[in-house]
């Protein structure tokens, strides 16, 4: 006796979920890439802010304003 087949595709719960109607298919693209594309740019800031942290303008900022209240005097 041979083991059961594997569902062919178009029963599988994927293909009934998100590929069946292309406005789905499409939108499910769409949106899986721009929450990628959110991960994506959040890590690499993150990452590049720790390997350049002192470096930066955000960093070293506060050496070279000026407080308004000195100004004053």
């Amino acid at each position: 006796m041979s083991p059961p087949l594997p569902p062919v595709a178009h029963e599988r719960p994927v293909y009934r979920g998100l590929i069946r109607r292309n406005a789905v298919y499409l939108t499910t693209i769409f949106a899986s890439a721009f929450a990628f594309e959110i991960a994506y740019d959040t890590t690499s800031n993150k990452i590049w802010d720790a390997m350049n942290r002192g470096r930066q303008w955000k960093d070293i900022k506060h050496r070279y304003m000026v407080k308004e209240e000195e100004d004053d005097e």
